[in-house]
């Protein structure tokens, strides 16, 4: 069919809140903490454009640029997922600097093997939120572009994706390291947000990976990491709730959300997959500490990921919209597993958390193994803090960012932007020398909002894709 014409006023028009918040009245402290957040943008922002501008990602301690394997040759990762973050932080010089850039140099004809993923959420999402947060024209013709050089990826007898792209030549593949050429959960189950958007705006129908995972049969209603895009059958049976499963969970909800509570089936599916993941994967540790474990066909892991600690956020999100006799239960397993991730920040030495932690042999939310003691500028903690303040304005939640703003200024502030650092349990840590990219568009985002009045970005109107670009909730079509 012909698109009609996505109507911009007529959307802007639709939101229950100023894009930006009204500002009102906020106490000195929440609004100091904002600021110093937003000079933190600025800061990584700045030592960005002065050595790295148009690479992925700023090496802080060489001053020079990085451009890594994953985007298949695209540039400017950084500047891309910078954008909403710096037009909501009204940084209004930095984000023409930004929209200059994507103007100008923004090149997308471009040769190598990309992660369909990460240029999802990253490229698609940070193009989209930038257009719905401005309209201006040039970020969604871009994401409309971009997205059409994915599209040949989801050419499979199922419809399900693979993982690496060719951009240039439209070839896809399965990752190396991914069991019998196998899809994963994570990256195909985090497209629907955004493709979801790329119709709305192009007319193009959805693709419909959701389908297929309905079908299949679920181990203990458990959803594994790995699956054929040849067969639609699972490869191996390992279940978490942290990297490759992450992100499928928090889509089906936000999937829910999105759809202004219509998109019926998505929630099923969400409130299934928490019930089998409450009953399977949550732990209570000895010290009487709240996470969730990682399921290997049958046998538990007793370790949490980083990554899984968005878990808390994600069920904070549900519980507002689960049944009268489930809400308060939903509510506080939010805030265990949010408590249990603000542990593993306290018990470290910098007051930042490892990539995983264990509860095992005596040990509780800590890092056993040398190789996962790093901290990398993160997001999902924060990510949490912020959603539970949203959802029950507990004070804690504030303090508990403002720990995290105090670690990272002091562990990874280095003189040309922020770099990760290689272990959190000792008080003078070696940098990693990369500014991610996913700092600007998540870490210092969910900080700042956790400062903000709730209008700032309200939920009513938003959803925040993975990489916290926001998207808006379709409360209406807005096709002319």
């Amino acid at each position: 069919r012909a698109p009609r014409g996505f109507d911009y006023e007529r959307f802007r028009r639709s939101l229950r809140h100023p894009v930006r918040g009204g500002r009102p009245g906020q106490d000195p402290e929440s609004r100091a903490r904002r600021d110093k957040v937003k000079e933190m943008m600025k800061f990584a922002w700045d030592n960005y454009k002065q050595y790295a501008l148009g690479k992925n990602e700023l090496r802080p301690l060489t001053k020079n640029g990085h451009i890594g394997n994953m985007f298949g040759g695209l540039r400017g990762a950084t500047v891309v997922d910078a954008l909403d973050t710096l037009y909501i932080m009204e940084l209004e010089e930095e984000f023409q600097e930004a929209k200059n850039w994507v103007e100008k140099s923004f090149d997308l004809n471009v040769n190598g093997e990309a992660s369909l993923f990460e240029v999802n959420i990253r490229y698609i999402g940070g193009l989209l939120a930038a257009y719905y947060l401005t309209g201006e024209e040039v970020f969604k013709s871009k994401a409309l572009e971009l997205g059409e050089k994915l599209l040949p990826a989801f050419n499979t007898p199922t419809g399900i994706p693979r993982g690496v792209i060719n951009l240039g030549s439209g070839m896809s593949w399965s990752w190396g390291w991914a069991s019998a050429g196998s899809s994963i959960l994570a990256e195909f189950g985090t497209l629907h947000l955004e493709f979801l958007h790329l119709s709305e705006l192009s007319g193009n129908p959805v693709m419909n990976i959701r389908k297929v995972l309905n079908r299949v049969e679920k181990p203990q209603g458990l959803y594994p990491n790995f699956l054929s895009p040849v067969t639609g059958n699972w490869v191996q049976h390992h279940v978490s709730i942290g990297g490759l499963g992450d992100s499928f969970y928090e889509y089906l909800i936000k999937s829910w959300l999105m759809s202004d509570k219509k998109d019926s089936e998505a929630k099923k599916m969400y409130d299934d997959a928490l019930e089998a993941i409450e009953k399977h994967l949550v732990k209570k540790s000895a010290g009487g500490l709240t996470y969730i474990a990682e399921w290997r066909a049958g046998i538990l892991d007793h370790k949490m990921g980083h990554l899984a600690c968005f878990s808390g956020g994600m069920i904070a999100l549900g519980a507002e919209h689960a049944g009268e006799e489930k809400k308060q239960h939903y509510v506080d397993l939010a805030a265990e597993i949010t408590n249990t991730c603000h542990e593993s920040y306290t018990r470290s030495d910098t007051k930042l958390g490892p990539e995983a932690f264990r509860f095992d042999a005596g040990t509780e939310a800590m890092a056993t193994r040398l190789s996962e003691r790093y901290y990398i500028l993160r997001p999902e903690v924060v990510e949490s803090y912020m959603y539970m303040w949203r959802l029950t304005h507990n004070p804690k939640y504030r303090e508990w960012g403002w720990e995290v703003v105090k670690a990272l200024e002091k562990y990874c502030r280095v003189e040309a932007g922020f770099s990760g650092i290689r272990d959190v349990y000792t008080a003078t840590p070696t940098h990693d020398n990369m500014q991610q990219s996913f700092f600007l568009a998540e870490t210092l985002k969910y900080l700042y909002l956790l400062f903000c009045e709730d209008d700032v970005l309200s939920l009513d109107d938003w959803v925040f894709n993975t990489e916290a670009h926001p998207l808006p909730v379709n409360h209406t079509d807005f096709r002319a």
